[in-house]
């Protein structure tokens, strides 16, 4: 294997111009985005051209450039479900700077945390979410501050090169510590060989995609690959109801639908789907999570479209997929995109040499490829772990067959997954195990259903607690964590099961409330 085989990026490379800038294919009066506010026509949509679009990014750069930041300095974004979200976050990277993108369901100390940790320089945040005490140092713009920047002139580019830094994610990790995972300018044309890889992606396409601005899953595929290649975009911000999207599928125009699994079941089951809801789409998209076999023959029967799974990560982006010219094969995610190169290495041992077709192992990817992190901020001992010689390997564990088709068998480590989203356990532990009735807890993710994984606690109460109901205990722990890392489900148990060393043993959970769980890896 001889490492990304693809096309690499000019030295000189900013990934806002590479998405909105001018073109042939992208015309000043093009629809780049429409924003839906509500079905009922009391929120009139936002409708944005690109030229619309690289001018107010233009002009929060140059709002951002008046500040005297050095380049490279974090700007945290705490905004919610808005426009403005993407506006600000171009803007920044438009300007040389470091945007820091987070949902906004997370808590103040969440916040708090990535503050210190990025060593943020500016917070520009909408003033209706909570905030912890800032650090010292950090410039706070407001809804009146952050909207003057606005109003500036709209100036250039900034010349960044290809491996400078474009933006900052904080993904979960097994010590329980969030950690920034560091992207590139080059991260947005390391995705263009999900273009032939997964989408089939035309300046022609429309893409509805169900997530929020601020999740990274929708900064990807609802923004960058359609922007860099003449597209347009569809988001929702209204109240959310499974009728929205049959409703926006068939009056929208969409060519794809991009969504998480939990979503097409749900859609399946509650949603109005026919073959004349989905008549403009040419098929689905999925990600986040693995794709159940029930849920794509069902989708192929209703609709006789296919659904198009990609695995991905934090530190790469997507990476294998199926597409309309890599066929599919029900249990497996595909196939490496075109020009990346990917290998199985021993999980066992240090060894870099791939494994043979069929062997399990770790599923990893040549770190040539444009589309990988810088690495993670602040912190050289994860470099450390996740890279083995010139593979970065992020944990998740599968087989290669004879044609090249990943089989994903979970994760190596205990991170679990929800809606689309890494969570650590230790994480959540760290948090319940303050509370006063709690006396140990354990966290993981179990399977209730043969398609729906949920994540469980499963807690040992203290001698002489009151008693404290389950909603109490869920109460107390979404003070401190977003709404997504919260356990939907609590299991009192008597011990927890451990190693001879004193270990949880995380895999064992489940079966301390058999038949009705068990465990389930659902990888990231």
């Amino acid at each position: 294997m001889t490492g990304y085989t693809g096309e690499l990026p000019p030295k000189a490379f900013n990934m806002a111009r590479y998405c909105l800038g001018a073109s042939r294919i992208r015309p000043p009066e093009k629809v780049a985005l429409r924003v839906v506010r509500s079905l009922d026509g009391e929120l009139a949509d936002e409708v944005w051209t690109y030229g619309g679009l690289e001018t107010a990014i233009l002009s929060i750069a140059a709002g951002l450039r008046s500040l005297n930041l050095a380049k490279g300095s974090r700007v945290f974004i705490r905004m919610g479900n808005s426009v403005d979200y993407a506006l600000y976050f171009f803007g920044a990277i438009a300007a040389g700077l470091v945007p820091i993108p987070a949902s906004s369901q997370l808590s103040a100390d969440e916040v708090g945390f990535i503050l210190n940790d990025s060593e943020t320089a500016v917070l520009i945040h909408s003033g209706n979410l909570s905030l912890p005490p800032l650090p010292p140092g950090i410039r706070c713009l407001g809804p009146d501050e952050a909207q003057a920047l606005r109003n500036f002139p709209p100036g250039g580019y900034d010349d960044t090169h290809a491996d400078d830094p474009a933006f900052l994610i904080y993904t979960s990790g097994t010590s329980g510590r969030p950690k920034g995972v560091l992207h590139a300018q080059r991260v947005v044309w390391g995705r263009r060989p999900m273009y032939e890889g997964w989408y089939g992606l035309t300046h022609n396409d429309v893409v509805l995609h169900t997530g929020a601005f601020n999740w990274t899953y929708t900064l990807g595929v609802g923004m960058f690959d359609p922007w860099a290649n003449g597209a347009s975009t569809v988001l929702y911000t209204g109240e959310r109801d499974i009728s929205v999207w049959p409703h926006l599928m068939a009056t929208s125009g969409a060519t794809f639908f991009a969504s998480v699994p939990t979503l097409y079941r749900q859609l399946l089951k509650y949603g109005d789907i026919t073959t004349d809801t989905v008549a403009t789409l040419r098929h689905g998209l999925v990600a986040g999570e693995p794709l159940p076999r029930p849920v794509a023959e069902e989708w192929h029967r209703r609709t006789g479209l296919g659904l198009y799974e990609a695995l991905g990560m934090s530190e790469v982006s997507t990476y294998i997929s199926s597409s309309p010219s890599v066929p599919v094969r029900a249990g497996s995610p595909g196939r490496a995109q075109p020009g990346r190169c990917v290998g199985i290495l021993p999980a066992e041992d240090d060894s870099t040499t791939p494994c043979e077709p069929g062997t399990t192992g770790l599923v990893c990817v040549h770190r040539s490829d444009p589309g990988l992190m810088l690495g993670y901020w602040n912190r050289p001992e994860e470099d450390a772990i996740v890279y083995r010689g010139d593979w970065f390997c992020g944990g998740d564990m599968g087989f290669m067959d004879d044609d090249g088709y990943i089989w994903f068998e979970g994760r190596n480590d205990d991170v679990m997954n929800a809606m689309g989203y890494r969570v650590s356990p230790v994480e959540v532990e760290n948090v319940l195990i303050q509370h006063a009735a709690v006396a140990e807890v354990a966290v993981t993710d179990v399977q209730v259903r043969p398609d729906v994984t949920i994540i469980a606690a499963f807690v040992v109460t203290a001698d002489g607690a009151p008693d404290v109901d389950d909603d109490a205990l869920l109460s107390f722990a979404g003070e401190h964590l977003a709404g997504y890392k919260l356990p939907r489900a609590v299991y009192r148990v008597d011990a927890l099961p451990r190693t001879g060393n004193g270990k949880v043993k995380r895999r064992d959970l489940a079966a301390l409330v058999a038949p009705a769980g068990t465990r389930s890896n659902t990888g990231s």
